[in-house]
């Protein structure tokens, strides 16, 4: 249970920044107790597992069930899932390519008094609802209802031009390789 006297939980994300904009982001979502559920890494590769394969169908169906949500570089690993997607609300599924600089008005987009539930369409419920139809979709499989699948949280970054996106996509392609020096490798 949440004490707010113990657990001091500190926001990454940027005070102010409306995560329903149209906008390039970077997501790192772990497996609860970062288990190894996803499959393993075998020269430098990774081979999903079937709970692994869940993932990445359910990744590639976010597109499908959000026609402003167009998908970019991921891949699942034994223990996370990290992403890159865009929000593009005005062209739909087509490619997209992330401004040179922050939006204008980046640092005044207050949200004061806004209601504690997720903006339909932010990166917060996209991530939401594809953390909830993997979790469904695999306990369903393993028989194993309202078994826990995914941390609480996730890390999220909002990709800020060309340079951050070709240093993610390449983080992302790098990762199965360097498992073995990866945070997330399991000890």
């Amino acid at each position: 249970m949440f004490n707010p006297d113990i657990h001091h939980r500190h926001s990454i994300r940027f005070k102010g920044y409306d995560y329903t904009q149209d906008g390039v982001y970077f997501v790192t979502i772990c497996a609860w107790d970062r288990e190894c559920l996803f499959g393993d890494i075998a020269d430098g590769m990774a081979r999903l597992s079937e709970i692994g394969k869940i993932v990445r169908e359910e990744w590639m169906r976010t597109q499908v069930l959000r026609s402003n949500v167009v998908l970019d570089t991921f891949v699942v690993m034994p223990n996370h899932f990290h992403a890159i997607f865009g929000i593009n609300k005005s062209v739909g599924a087509h490619c997209m390519r992330p401004n040179s600089q922050p939006p204008n008005g980046f640092e005044k987009r207050a949200h004061v008094g806004a209601p504690l539930r997720r903006q339909p369409d932010s990166v917060g419920s996209i991530i939401a609802g594809f953390k909830s139809a993997v979790t469904k979709r695999i306990n369903e499989q393993r028989g194993t209802p309202k078994v826990p699948v995914w941390q609480r949280n996730y890390y999220e970054h909002v990709v800020r031009d060309d340079n951050d996106l070709a240093t993610i996509r390449q983080y992302i392609a790098d990762n199965p390789a360097k498992w073995t020096d990866d945070q997330h490798y399991p000890v």
